[in-house]
């Protein structure tokens, strides 16, 4: 009993190492090193709006006007980092100028200070590419990321959208939820967590009010999805083509795919990424 005891202690602490490690906020300082350890740079600017800091990464300290711009919106929980394998890749640099942002609530700066609602994320969105041609922006978001790229009603040169959820009803509530809700166990559950869990819960309802836009965009859409994704269902893809004109709508489904499709399925969507025209 002593050793089963002990060995589960051992779970327990590598476990709570994991969770606090993932949902730790790394520093400007920290993320420039992470990318020097890389030989390559990052650019890190702060925007101010409405009182809110909006951290603002880039791959190159000023636009190259030839050249398409790549922006990443990130999910929940989540970060800009969680693209750092695309930051990082000689060819997408080489064909695009890249960026991406921490969605507030999720930078190192008032972690778990989440927006209230999805039209908030989209003036975020807007406000980080105000000085951009919106027509040369290849607009990529992933789970809640997609969400938001799904509801800004600009024209941009091409959406990818991956594993976005575009359906309140679809939305899966987990049993963990009940440790944000609770009272008692909230203040143990780490910051970016809260957060995710307050958007979580929203989506159930906000969503629905969100139906019948999906569609207004000019822009064409690309669809990533896996089937057997368990975090944002699939049928949030099949709900989105019935939603959309078929002329500006791709579906691309990975019969094996989960949620984690962003990391575990890099060279398809960086293949997708270099095919946009």
């Amino acid at each position: 009993m002593k050793i089963i005891g002990a060995f589960v202690l051992v779970l327990l602490f590598l476990f709570s190492a994991g969770i606090y490690s993932f949902s730790k906020r790394k520093s400007d300082k920290k993320i420039t090193k992470i990318f020097q350890k890389k030989s390559s740079q990052i650019f890190i600017k702060h925007i101010i709006f409405k009182n809110k800091d909006i951290r603002v990464f880039e791959m190159q300290e000023e636009l190259d006007t030839t050249l398409p711009i790549l922006v990443f919106v990130h999910g929940s929980p989540g970060s800009a980092l969680d693209f750092k394998k695309y930051f990082l890749d000689t060819v997408i640099n080489q064909k695009y100028n890249i960026m991406s942002y921490d969605r507030i609530g999720y930078s190192d700066i008032a972690t778990g200070k989440v927006l209230s609602s999805v039209n908030d994320e989209v003036e975020v969105l807007h406000e980080v590419l105000k000085n951009i041609n919106l027509e040369k922006v290849v607009l990529v978001g992933y789970s809640y990321g997609g969400t938001i790229a799904m509801a800004s009603t600009k024209k941009y040169k091409k959406k990818i959208i991956l594993a976005g959820a575009v359906k309140g009803d679809l939305e899966p509530m987990f049993w963990a939820l009940n440790l944000f809700e609770w009272k008692l166990t909230r203040p143990f559950v780490p910051k970016v967590f809260q957060a995710a869990a307050q958007e979580k819960l929203q989506h159930v309802t906000e969503l629905s009010e969100f139906e019948n836009i999906w569609n207004v965009s000019e822009s064409s859409v690309l669809t990533i999805h896996g089937k057997k994704d368990r975090i944002v269902p699939f049928e949030n893809a099949l709900f989105l083509k019935e939603k959309m004109d078929k002329n500006k709508f791709t579906l691309l489904p990975i019969e094996k795919g989960n949620h984690s499709l962003v990391w575990t399925n890099f060279g398809l969507i960086k293949a997708e990424i270099l095919n946009v025209n």
